[in-house]
């Protein structure tokens, strides 16, 4: 059975290329959801139009279908709520010196 927190630790090897941190932290991931093999991911850019859009979506679809009973992954890119620095983990704001 697939778990949220297979699914976290895997996207936390996910990284915009523009930005040292991975999305979890950044605060891209809005919600996870889990049925049987499906998971579907709602996730946000930092920025709308973000030109690593694609790039992050992949590599986002790639690592959660190498999940042991992962049949189907979804990722649902949304514009609301906009992202904004304050979704931020603590880690990654001071990593960014913030």
């Amino acid at each position: 059975m697939v778990t949220k927190a297979q699914v976290l630790a895997e996207l936390k090897k996910c990284f915009d290329p523009e930005v040292p941190v991975n999305i979890v932290d950044l605060g891209l991931i809005y919600d996870v959801k889990i049925n049987g093999g499906n998971v579907k991911i709602k996730m946000g850019m930092t920025s709308f139009g973000c030109p690593m859009q694609s790039f992050i979506v992949d590599d986002v679809k790639d690592k959660i279908s190498k999940i042991k009973g992962v049949k189907k992954v979804d990722v649902d890119l949304v514009l609301d709520p906009p992202w904004s620095p304050d979704r931020m983990s603590k880690e990654a704001k001071k990593k960014l010196g913030w």
